[in-house]
């Protein structure tokens, strides 16, 4: 069961990190596009709306890869030292205070997100819906906690350490 449950995470880590990348292509895109504007005269009108919104999904979108990947900040400096039990139980503790942050980010941005959609908010310029946005940031801090939440029980019950298999 956890197999295949490991199998379903990270198939949605993979999704959250394609739009992540989809986002940075775009922001990459409209950067080019705005610079030449900008040389001729003609820049382009909503880039900083485009780029702000599309960084949503560039950061949050990566989130769950860089946590699978091992990629978040570790001080090892005492890891040698201390003795497996310990160093395990460090990563159980901080997966799971992982997953409290990520759940706790989800929770205030679907509160924020209902408060947006009822007053109807949006980018300045574009006027982009901004509730697209926290939807997308709700449900990539979902993932992300999920992850982490499912790597805090691979590490408890000794299967496996996803973060040392992807080194």
């Amino acid at each position: 069961m956890l197999a295949s449950l490991r199998k379903a995470a990270d198939g949605l880590i993979s999704l959250s990190a394609t739009i992540g990348t989809l986002g940075l292509l775009a922001v990459v895109g409209v950067i080019l596009v705005d610079v030449i504007g900008r040389a001729l005269g003609k820049p382009l009108y909503g880039s900083q709306d485009l780029i702000t919104m599309a960084f949503v999904l560039v950061v949050f979108g990566a989130m769950a890869l860089c946590d699978r990947a091992g990629g978040h900040i570790a001080v090892d400096l005492f890891e040698r030292y201390y003795p497996d039990w310990l160093n395990r139980l460090a990563d159980v503790v901080a997966a799971l205070l992982g997953v409290a942050i990520f759940a706790a980010l989800a929770w205030a941005t679907y509160d924020s997100a209902k408060i947006s959609q009822m007053l109807n908010l949006s980018t300045n310029l574009l006027r982009l819906p901004k509730v697209w946005f926290q939807w997308a940031l709700c449900g990539f801090s979902v993932i992300a906690a999920l992850g982490m939440l499912l790597r805090a029980v691979e590490l408890t019950l000794g299967t496996r350490d996803v973060r040392r298999e992807a080194a």
